[in-house]
């Protein structure tokens, strides 16, 4: 008897992704293998196995990736400074490229024909994960369900469902849900209230950060141990990279800390709106900011200013496994070897102050910027360097 093709399914458990799954079944007559990435999202493994097992699949697999994501992934990009538009620490964008890389890998090992992903016909994640299928398995057919189905609204999908006797969740309110992304290093949230920029986020749909005013009273105090450029540790204790970012995002969390609300603008060319959460990243890009103030030299700085938004253009569009990406990499890490040392944070409803910056670099002088006399700075050459600079103006 000939075996079924197989088709690799990125699968939640979800509503849309549950409904794929039957809809592959359906119109595909395929064995669906369904994998999950733990990146650090909310994972609940009983629902998965559940749902996937009422229609009959035998292959289900949940792969924790939350080490590599955060090491390999997530910390790179800390290093770059990477921020889209201004305020987005790109925490959807920078998981894309390992789950498609790591579904790629399931799909050569049970030798799958294609692979199939969940995300909407309007969004940039179709573009991340296909990038990273094509890069990993050019061969592999790629079945996006949300540009060829006939499913044309979320009011097509419930009906689906209810037909096909699929579980329909609801939110704190007890309406569909708001579409949620969330991972180890952020949490997303769209759609519904959301669409309309004058509307304001409503306080029940953040889940990782208190609002600023009811945080605690009290600051929190927070130490991060820096070497060759990524954080090793929290308090001079040594964690593994997830449970470092685990840490912070719990502190953060508490303190109110790493809220956004954005209006940006899609790869696909339209404009959307997103409410972030991202409170452990936010923490971490400070205070890899505040450490290289100490250890790295003024044109080493300025260069990485200066590629930082092409760079976080980069991740947004899907493109980490470029050799554009690669090669900004390259400039970014260039004297990492340099960022040793630790930075103590100050953590107060919403906000966060750097108390202190220790380094064993010789990149600061106390001696060259006292306000004491000493001649370790010659101040004679000033006048030359200002007469120099006056001959560029004209």
């Amino acid at each position: 008897m000939k075996s079924k093709k197989k088709i690799v399914l990125a699968y939640s458990g979800g509503l849309d992704t549950s409904i794929i799954l039957k809809w592959l079944q359906e119109n595909y007559k395929a064995e669906v293998i369904c994998y999950t990435a733990d990146v650090g999202q909310e994972i609940d493994r009983k629902k998965i196995f559940k749902n996937a097992k009422k229609f009959g699949v035998k292959k289900i697999i949940i792969q924790d990736l939350k080490n590599t994501f955060v090491k390999d992934y997530v910390y790179p990009m800390i290093r770059s400074h990477a921020i889209y538009e201004g305020v987005y620490l790109l925490g959807t964008s920078i998981a894309r490229p390992l789950i498609a890389k790591d579904q790629i890998r399931i799909a050569k090992k049970f030798n799958a024909y294609a692979v199939s992903h969940g995300a909407t016909g309007k969004g940039n994640d179709q573009v991340r994960f296909e990038l990273g299928y094509y890069y990993f398995g050019p061969k592999i057919k790629i079945i996006a369900p949300w540009r060829i189905w006939k499913l044309k609204s979320r009011t097509d999908l419930i009906n689906y469902a209810k037909k096909h006797g699929i579980p329909i969740p609801k939110d704190k309110k007890g309406a569909p849900p708001f579409s949620v992304d969330d991972n180890l290093f952020h949490t997303s949230t769209e759609g519904k209230v959301l669409e309309n920029p004058k509307n304001p986020a409503p306080e029940f749909i953040f889940q990782r950060t208190i609002s600023p005013e009811k945080a605690v009273n009290k600051p929190t105090f927070v130490t991060i141990n820096f070497k060759n450029s990524d954080p090793i540790g929290i308090n001079g204790k040594k964690l593994s990279p997830s449970k470092l970012l685990e840490k912070l995002n719990h502190l953060a969390g508490k303190n109110g800390i790493g809220r956004v609300d954005l209006v940006e603008n899609r790869f696909i060319g339209i404009k959307s709106r997103g409410v972030y959460e991202t409170p452990g990243g936010t923490l971490l890009i400070n205070a890899h900011r505040a450490i290289e103030s100490v250890t790295l030299d003024k044109e080493t700085m300025h260069k990485k200013d200066s590629i930082m938004s092409k760079y976080a253009e980069l991740v947004y569009n899907g493109y980490w496994y470029s050799k554009e990406r690669f090669k900004l990499q390259k400039i970014v890490d260039l004297k990492r070897n340099k960022v040793n040392g630790s930075v103590k944070l100050k953590l107060y409803k919403g906000n966060i102050t750097i108390q202190s910056r220790i380094t064993k670099s010789n990149a600061y002088s106390m001696k060259k910027v006292s306000f004491e006399e000493n001649k370790t700075f010659n101040k004679s050459n000033v006048e030359k360097f200002i007469n120099f600079h006056k001959k560029k103006l004209r």
